[in-house]
């Protein structure tokens, strides 16, 4: 194995978005660590890293998005390597933190995965972790370790200055839980304020909902942080153009996009529904939602992998 400069910054990937990572090391001149993640025969995971990392500062990128259980155990397994490898730092890059969604107990006798899953990352050999639009801002304080949440808001406003410019706009949250979320995008979009009340009949299905604020003759942007099987985005477009929006548009980090999720957003009153690429879109996806637009995060994460690695401040890409 080649001999290496102690700290030198490396990074690694499984298989869970290999493009975002390839993009990630363009940016910042490095070259992709190398290492081999593969299947025994059974479908257990094998992983083995094919070069000297001793001291070196290593960020693992893998989003746990679908399959997640298989993608989480290539992350766990990749950092374990590169901690029994002496590694100086290891940094859990993850793009879309899966099992977030289930960070309190809403029931009894259920688990908070959310805080299950930190363990674990913790105990794999993370010394810190970066991650892209969690689910709920709480999560961080799951972990004993340092954890920088970025925002892909900057990347999104960005698009959407230019692309909606000079119309009337009003941003929308589709429920409670994100009225935070939507008030950033209003405050730099300089756009008024909705806000859906929306009540469910179980995790994934919607009972009813309500708008509260004004978006007739505007155009409505829902901003929401992911889009799973786009229940609560297609019903929340539905009520909002039946108020009158003249055109609706849709924003959100995560495109997990699990069936009937096209099908759902084909049907739905939506204009164009701008995402990023926190998780790589699905090949039926690519095919059939048109009005998809995709965004690439790739060079906020690299910044922000390259002030880590620097030991220069994250939060102030965002001031």
């Amino acid at each position: 194995m080649a001999e290496r400069a102690k700290d030198e910054l490396e990074i690694f990937t499984g298989n869970s978005n290999p493009a975002l990572a390839r993009e990630v090391c363009e940016y910042l001149s490095v070259r992709l660590g190398e290492a081999e993640v593969g299947r025994f025969p059974d479908g257990e995971v094998v992983v083995e890293i094919r070069e000297n990392v001793r001291g070196g500062d290593c960020f693992v990128l893998q989003s746990i998005c679908t399959p997640p259980n298989e993608n989480l155990m290539e992350l766990l397994l990749l950092m374990d390597a590169l901690r029994r490898a002496s590694a100086g730092r290891i940094t859990a890059v993850i793009p879309y933190f899966g099992y977030a969604r289930q960070d309190r107990k809403v029931a009894p006798r259920v688990p908070i995965s959310a805080k299950l899953v930190a363990d674990i990352i913790t105990v794999a050999g993370a010394s810190r972790v970066l991650t892209v639009d969690l689910h709920a801002g709480q999560i961080q304080g799951f972990f004993n370790i340092p954890v920088d949440n970025l925002y892909a808001m900057p990347v999104q406003t960005q698009y959407l200055k230019k692309r909606l410019d000079a119309q009337r706009l009003v941003v929308v949250s589709p429920d409670a839980g994100g009225v935070e979320r939507a008030r950033a995008f209003a405050r730099r979009l300089n756009a008024d304020l909705a806000i859906i009340d929306k009540r469910r009949k179980r995790a994934s299905e919607v009972a009813e909902m309500r708008l509260v604020g004004e978006v007739r003759g505007s155009v409505a942007l829902l901003v929401d942080d992911m889009i799973d099987t786009g229940g609560t985005l297609t019903e929340a477009a539905r009520v909002v153009a039946e108020a009158g929006a003249a055109q609706v548009f849709a924003s959100a980090t995560h495109p997990v996009l699990s069936d009937p999720a096209c099908e759902r957003l084909n049907q739905a009153p939506l204009t164009e529904i701008v995402t990023t690429n926190t998780i790589p879109l699905r090949p039926k996806a690519q095919a059939e939602l048109p009005q998809l637009k995709v965004l690439s995060v790739g060079s906020l994460i690299a910044e922000a992998v390259r002030r880590i690695h620097n030991e220069e401040s994250v939060s102030s890409l965002f001031n």
